[in-house]
C-alpha cells in the first residue's frame, strides 16, 4: 500500500530464470493462504512443474481486502482484470478452515472468486480448498460462506493426522500426466479432517471422479477422494482434494500435485473476441472496472485482447494501427482463421512503447484474428514477507488504447487519363447523417456514380447519365444502411475511379 504501510504481499517462486509466462495471463498461479487457512510460502509442484506462482500468506484482513477485493492502485484486485478476465491461470486455496476463510473474504472477495472461474480462471485448492469450493457440506441449502463454483456437496467423517492411500480411476485424467508406477494408486497422503464429494446427493451432472479414497479402517474407503468440474467452454475447470498432497517434494505425490495443477490450468476458458473490427472505425478501448464495460475495458499486464475482421476476396492491404498511451508496451499480432498470440502469429510488431502498426499485404479472404498484448508488467521488490509490487502499478487499472483496421476492399485497376473525371472529395467525412461527393468532369460523356460495401456489394446508385465537362456533386444519405466504410465509384467510358467514405452514423 501506500507510505510502505501495508504491501501487496505476492512472493514468486518460480525460480527457473528462463520461465515463459502463460500468453494472456499474469501467471500461472495464486496460491491463497490468507486468514484462517495455512500461511503456506511454498508450493513444491510448482517449482518443479516449472509453474509461475505468487501467494498470500496473512492473517490481517486488512491486507486481505486490499489485495483480493482492490484499491486505488488496482480497482478490480490481483485475480482480475480492468474486464474481470482472470489475471492468473489457476487458484490454489491451502487448507485451514473453509468457513472461516469464506466468512473473511466477505461478498465482495467471494464474489471476486467467482468472477475468476466464470470469466475462465480455474481453481484448485486441498481439504478446506475443496470445501470452499463446494455448494455446501450441509445435506440441505446453500452455505453462505463458501464459493459455490462446483453446485455439489462435500462432507467429512472426522479423521484427522491419518495417511490414506488414493485409486486412481482408470479414465481419469491425472494419468495424462504421469502413470504413477503403473499401478493406478498413490500411497500415503496426508488426510486432517478432509471433505469427500457426496455422490448420492445433488452430485452434479458432470463432474468427473479422479480418484477415490484407500482407507479400510474408516467410513472414508471407496468415497470420492478427488474431483474435477467445469461448468462451460468459457469457465476455468474446479479440480480438488480432500487429503494434503501439496507440501510433498518427491515421488509420487508430487507427481500427483502437479498433475492437479496441470490439469485445471489446462482447462482455463478459451480466448474471448471483444469485437469485429469495421473498416476504418477506430475502437477505442478505455474503459476501467468501475464502467462495466468489458467489451471496451483497457489491457491489463501481460493480458491479451482479441478481435476479428472479416477480408474479402481481392483485398489488396490490410494495415492495422494500435495507439495506446504512454509510458507502456503494446504488442501487435495478426494471424488467419485462429486467435493470435505473439509466439504463433506470421505477423506481429513489438517495438517498443504503445504505437504499433501492421501491414498483411494480399492476405487470403476470410477471417483475420487480431491480437493486442499489454507486455508492461509491475516490478516487485523482495520484502521480509515477500515480493511487494513497487513500481509499474498504474498497469493494475490497465491500458487504454484504440485499434484500427484498414483494407482495401477490392483490387480494382483504376485507369485515370489525361480526360478521366476526377474524385475530387466527400464532404463532411467521416459523416453521420449524409455527404456530398464532388467530381470534375473533363469532356462530356457517359458517368456512373454507385456506392458499394466493403466486400464489393454494389448497395445503391446515385448517377447514371450523360454530364457536361465541369464540376459536379451528389448528396448520398445512407440512411438503413450500417455504420462502416463504403466506396463511392465513379465509372465512364475508359475506366473509373474510386473514393474512400466513412460513415458513422
Amino acid at each position: 500500500m501506500r507510505n510502505g504501510l501495508i504491501g501487496t504481499l505476492l512472493v514468486t517462486l518460480s525460480l527457473v530464470v528462463l520461465h515463459a509466462a502463460p500468453e494472456g495471463f499474469y501467471k500461472d498461479i495464486f496460491m491463497d493462504g490468507g486468514v484462517d487457512l495455512t500461511s503456506r510460502i511454498t508450493l513444491p509442484a510448482a517449482n518443479s512443474g516449472n509453474m509461475s506462482l505468487e501467494y498470500l500468506a496473512t492473517e490481517s484482513q486488512a491486507l486481505q481486502d486490499w489485495l483480493i477485493i482492490g484499491n486505488e492502485d488496482d480497482a478490480n484486485g490481483v485475480l482480475l482484470y480492468p474486464d474481470n478476465a482472470p489475471r492468473f491461470r489457476c487458484i490454489y486455496t491451502n487448507g485451514g478452515s473453509a468457513t472461516g476463510h469464506g466468512n473473511s473474504m466477505g461478498n465482495d472477495g467471494r464474489t471476486r472468486v467467482r468472477t475468476f472461474y466464470t470469466h475462465g480462471g480455474s481453481f484448485t485448492g486441498s481439504c478446506a480448498g475443496a470445501y470452499i469450493a463446494s455448494l455446501s457440506y450441509l445435506e440441505t441449502g446453500v452455505y453462505t460462506p463458501y464459493y459455490h463454483i462446483w453446485p455439489g456437496r462435500t462432507a467429512q467423517l472426522s479423521i484427522a493426522s491419518v495417511y490414506t492411500g488414493h485409486d486412481i480411476m482408470e479414465n481419469s485424467p491425472l494419468l495424462d500426466y504421469f502413470s504413477f508406477g503403473g499401478d493406478h494408486y498413490i500411497a500415503n497422503v496426508y488426510h486432517n479432517y478432509g471433505p469427500y464429494a457426496r455422490e448420492n446427493l445433488d452430485f452434479p451432472t458432470g463432474t468427473e471422479i479422479l480418484m477415490r479414497y484407500d482407507h479400510p479402517a474408516s467410513g472414508l474407503d471407496g468415497r470420492v477422494s478427488c474431483w474435477a468440474y467445469k461448468s462451460a467452454d468459457f469457465t476455468g475447470r474446479v479440480v480438488v482434494i480432500g487429503s494434503h498432497p501439496e507440501s510433498i517434494e518427491s515421488g509420487e505425490r508430487l507427481q500427483l500435485m502437479i498433475a492437479i495443477l496441470r490439469y485445471a490450468m489446462d482447462g482455463t476458458g478459451g480466448p474471448e473476441l471483444k469485437a469485429d473490427l469495421v473498416n476504418g472505425i477506430p475502437r477505442i478501448m478505455d474503459k476501467g472496472t468501475d464502467d462495466m464495460d468489458p467489451d471496451n475495458a483497457r489491457v491489463g499486464d501481460r493480458q491479451l485482447h482479441h478481435f476479428r475482421v472479416e477480408i474479402p476476396p481481392g483485398t489488396g492491404h490490410l494495415t492495422l494501427d494500435l495507439e495506446g498511451i504512454g509510458g507502456f508496451d503494446l504488442g501487435l499480432y495478426a494471424q488467419a482463421d485462429s486467435f493470435a498470440f505473439g509466439s504463433q502469429a506470421p505477423y506481429s510488431s513489438v517495438q517498443p512503447g504503445a504505437q504499433q502498426q501492421l501491414v498483411v499485404p494480399e492476405p487470403e479472404a476470410g477471417e483475420w484474428y487480431i491480437g493486442v498484448e499489454c507486455l508492461s508488467t509491475v516490478e516487485t521488490t523482495r520484502r521480509s514477507w515477500g515480493y511487494e509490487y513497487t513500481a509499474g502499478t498504474e498497469v493494475l487499472n490497465g491500458v487504454a488504447y484504440t485499434i484500427t483496421a484498414n483494407w482495401d476492399p477490392v483490387r480494382v485497376v483504376d485507369q485515370p487519363g489525361p480526360v478521366s473525371p476526377m474524385l475530387l472529395k466527400n464532404f463532411p467525412n467521416p459523416f453521420n447523417d449524409q455527404t456530398r461527393i464532388e467530381f470534375k468532369v473533363q469532356k462530356p460523356g457517359p458517368i456512373r456514380l454507385e456506392i458499394f460495401d466493403v466486400a464489393g456489394h454494389r448497395v445503391q446508385s446515385l448517377l447514371n447519365e450523360e454530364l457536361d465537362a465541369g464540376r459536379h456533386n451528389v448528396s448520398w444519405q445512407p440512411r438503413s444502411l450500417n455504420a462502416g466504410v463504403y466506396l463511392a465509384r465513379l465509372t465512364y467510358a475508359e475506366g473509373a475511379v474510386t473514393l474512400r467514405l466513412i460513415y458513422l452514423k
